[in-house]
């Protein structure tokens, strides 16, 4: 039965520490809302990115050299935020999980890398929508950090070009791009094994990644969700703790919270 909580007080707070309190595995879920403490727009929310920018499909990237000029400005125009960000509160949460030995992964649809940079391991990460500092060759598959690209870019407005001759995309994955098999894989096996399950800063609505947390709900392990605005889970049944909140107040504070006890 799903205990509804609007505002993220104290009680709701103490309610999600005794859940992370009673695990020793658990599973998290994050998306863009927990970013934007850290200046990162959010995409989907009420004033997201996706209402005011025409997203570039895969498909018009390699075919049409002019939505892919449009998909690198569009990069670019983004660079300076992602750049710029550090790892707010709840980054420094979710890696202060792991170091408890409380945490098995941490599966995020954020492409900002702020997960990484507050010290969460890698074999505890997946990024299933990659991630914005790694440029790939659609061609040869060679990997490089994005900023020369970007720098270049600025300087000539011309797309870069691999040196095997192939196109060369952040390794983000766009509208109509299917996600690496692997990265599913491993947020799929981590919600069978999880005791807890708890989704952060997301409403939930891009598939795949929805399912996981309910693989992980259909098992009967306790279902958490904090985010501000509502979320396509909240009327599934499976949750057992929703608060509608401030996910930078309520998580860091309820994982505080939970660790000295």
């Amino acid at each position: 039965m799903t205990v509804a909580r609007y505002g993220g007080g104290m009680d709701d707070i103490s309610d999600l520490a005794g859940l992370i309190a009673d695990a020793k595995a658990i599973l998290m879920v994050t998306g863009a809302g927990i970013s934007t403490a850290s200046g990162i727009p959010d995409f989907r929310g009420p004033n997201g990115v996706w209402k005011t920018q025409r997203p570039v499909e895969f498909s018009g990237f390699v075919r049409d050299p002019r939505r892919r000029h449009e998909y690198w400005h569009q990069k670019l125009a983004a660079a300076d935020a992602f750049r710029e960000a550090l790892p707010n509160d709840v980054h420094f949460a979710c890696a202060d999980l792991e170091e408890a030995d409380r945490l098995d992964m941490v599966v995020t649809q954020n492409v900002d890398g702020l997960h990484t940079d507050a010290g969460l391991s890698p074999e505890k990460l997946v990024e299933v929508h990659g991630t914005a500092r790694i440029v790939g060759c659609l061609s040869c598959f060679e990997r490089t950090p994005a900023e020369p690209h970007f720098e270049r870019f600025a300087e000539t407005d011309e797309p870069p070009i691999c040196h095997c001759g192939g196109l060369l995309k952040p390794a983000t994955i766009s509208f109509g791009q299917a996600l690496d098999p692997m990265s599913m894989q491993q947020a799929s096996e981590a919600a069978q094994r999880c005791d807890l399950v708890i989704a952060l800063g997301s409403t939930l609505a891009v598939f795949p990644v929805s399912e996981v947390p309910l693989v992980a709900a259909d098992r009967g392990v306790p279902y958490a969700i904090v985010n501000r605005g509502a979320t396509e889970h909240d009327t599934t049944g499976l949750v057992a703790l929703r608060i509608d909140g401030d996910v930078s107040e309520v998580f860091p504070t309820a994982v505080s919270l939970a660790l000295t006890r």
